[in-house]
């Protein structure tokens, strides 16, 4: 039977209908205190969502959509209902937790593109768990499809609750999300990555505090991502309790439940980075990117939330990317690339190689001759997360699976025109600025090294903030960069990211900030309500010694 609207997660709204073709990250894009659109870039932007039934394709962007889903359900600023034409997991997830933990269902439904179209030119829909009615039409609606999971010894044990009601509920969400994601076994990881321990809402605070009191503990090794707060400095650092308070608390409860303090966006950087072929469970967009891609490690895009219900079972829906057949590329990008460019050439590529392949995962060919870095591969994966769904992508000649390419894969090319149109469109502030950004994700050792050399050793004059992971900082400090560093006057802060920090360490008086992070060129308007410019690591180095930016297109994107 060919099934045009499918029950996600089941339940009844209504509402006025709000519909884009565009996806929407939750994180950076949406304000969980309000309901508004906060993505600058997004064709929605400055709509509510609150008590519409909100349809878009899909999620993109960060894992931590999740907690701010769940946390506009408990705000009563949430969607009526979720209505995508593509497989979602991020927000459906923070909808199952909703549900589940709290008692606030949100109905979830996936429509068949022609269906979808259909509802999104109406005005208003009803939603039962058994149709959908517009005032021109309405749909039968399918049950939650029951996935034939088949579960081992231990997982039935997990599952019964012999081995503890907290463990019971994570793997009741796991088959839940396997259900969804039609995945017929749950396979070991290795390890994982927690992404919810950023305090982007404080439903991210209620669901870890409330699943370490029930007395969680991660079952694997597991690391965690940036927190929100330099841990052992905030309230030094003039951060008022309201905030750094439950931060730390956040951070804590993981620690509690037997996760590492390693507080890094880049688990990539550390000595425990996964090989070729390792099954892992990763939240943190960036961070499933570049093991997918780079690495050659496998793991979905895993939401905040899942990942800890993952790390305390060992456990995984065997779906995705863990699968030979998902890892495919689908799309082939060609790409010329320009005369002498510098490092800003890679996160617009990535951000631009997203935008084009928001769905799917792309080939990118005609970089080999640029003998990428890994600091280049990363700013590429990093970027590319913020534009597209795809877990992954594929670059010829570099990428260890390069090779994986689907025989129906269409191709479409990058021009130079596009790169200056990605240029000026994540360059929207002034010449001038007061604040540079370097860290997003945390910057290696190598890229402090490069930054430090850049300077010259001269001194900056406005205010210039690295964000970095423990363990690179502890190698700086030994190597004399962390040293070299500081005495230019640039301030090197671990624990925080570019994506989480906020004012006083955030400077409160700064305007205009300047970035080489594709990345938090996208999401810096929104996340921080300054405007923004974007430019090589050079380019950062350059303007921190001088306030100023060069206006126009760089060198190698004029001609």
């Amino acid at each position: 039977m060919n099934v045009t609207a499918r029950s996600i997660l089941s339940g009844t709204a209504r509402g006025p209908i709000l519909a884009t073709s565009e996806p929407l990250s939750f994180w950076g894009g949406v304000d969980p205190a309000s309901g508004k659109i906060i993505d600058v870039h997004h064709p929605l932007y400055g709509q509510s969502i609150a008590g519409a039934v909100l349809m878009i394709p899909s999620t993109r962007g960060s894992c931590t959509g999740s907690g701010i889903l769940l946390d506009l359900v408990l705000n009563s600023m949430a969607p009526a209902a979720l209505v995508f034409s593509q497989a979602e997991d991020v927000v459906t997830l923070g909808a199952l937790i909703a549900d589940k933990m709290f008692g606030r269902p949100l109905p979830v439904l996936r429509l068949q593109p022609e269906e979808w179209a259909r509802l999104s030119q109406e005005a208003e829909a009803e939603i039962t768990p058994t149709t959908v009615t517009a005032p021109s039409f309405s749909l039968p609606v399918a049950p939650p499809e029951i996935a034939e999971l088949t579960l081992t010894q231990d997982d039935g044990a997990m599952l019964s609750g012999a081995k503890g009601e907290v463990i019971k509920l994570a793997m009741e969400i796991i088959c839940t999300m396997a259900a969804n994601q039609g995945a017929e076994h749950l396979i070991d990881v290795a390890q994982a990555h927690i992404d919810g321990c950023i305090y982007a809402s404080h439903a991210n605070l209620i669901f870890a505090e409330k699943m370490a009191d029930m007395g969680a503990r991660v079952r694997v090794p597991t690391t965690m991502n940036a927190i929100s707060v330099d841990r052992e400095r905030w309230q030094a650092q003039g951060v008022p309790v309201i905030f750094g308070q439950p931060a730390a608390r956040l951070a804590d409860a993981y620690v509690r439940m037997g996760c590492q303090n390693t507080f890094t966006c880049s688990p990539y950087l550390l000595e425990t980075a996964p090989v070729q072929g390792e099954m892992i469970a990763w939240a943190e967009s960036n961070a499933v990117i570049y093991a997918n891609t780079v690495l050659g490690a496998r793991t979905t895009k895993h939401p905040d939330f899942l990942d800890l219900c993952i790390a305390i079972t060992g456990r995984a829906p065997l779906s995705g990317v863990y699968l030979d057949q998902h890892r495919l590329a689908q799309r082939i990008i060609n790409i010329n690339v320009p005369n002498a460019f510098d490092d800003a050439f890679w996160p617009l590529i990535g951000y631009l190689a997203g935008k084009i392949s928001p769905d799917r995962i792309p080939l990118l060919r005609g970089l080999e001759v640029a003998n990428p870095s890994p600091e280049d591969l990363k700013a590429l994966c990093a970027a590319f997360g913020t534009t597209s769904a795809a877990p992954m992508l594929h670059v010829d000649g570099i990428t260890p699976e390069a090779h994986l390419i689907s025989p129906s894969a269409d191709t479409v090319c990058i021009s130079n025109d596009d790169m200056a149109a990605g240029w000026r469109l994540l360059n929207g502030g002034p010449d001038d600025v007061d604040l540079i950004a370097i860290g997003s994700p945390h910057a290696s050792l190598e890229e402090c090294r490069t930054f430090a050399d850049a300077l010259r050793g001269g001194k900056v004059i406005i205010k210039t903030i690295i964000t970095a992971g423990r363990q690179v900082i502890a190698t700086a400090r030994s190597d004399g960069t962390l040293g070299r560093l500081e005495a230019a006057g640039v301030q090197v802060i671990p624990d925080l990211c570019w994506c989480s920090i906020s004012e006083p360490v955030f400077p409160s008086a700064s305007k205009t900030l300047m970035t080489n992070s594709g990345k938090y060129a996208h999401y810096g308007p929104a996340l921080s309500g300054r405007a923004v410019r974007f430019g090589s690591l050079m380019s950062c180095a350059q303007a921190a010694l001088t306030g100023h930016v060069a206006p126009g297109l760089p060198g190698w994107l004029r001609g």
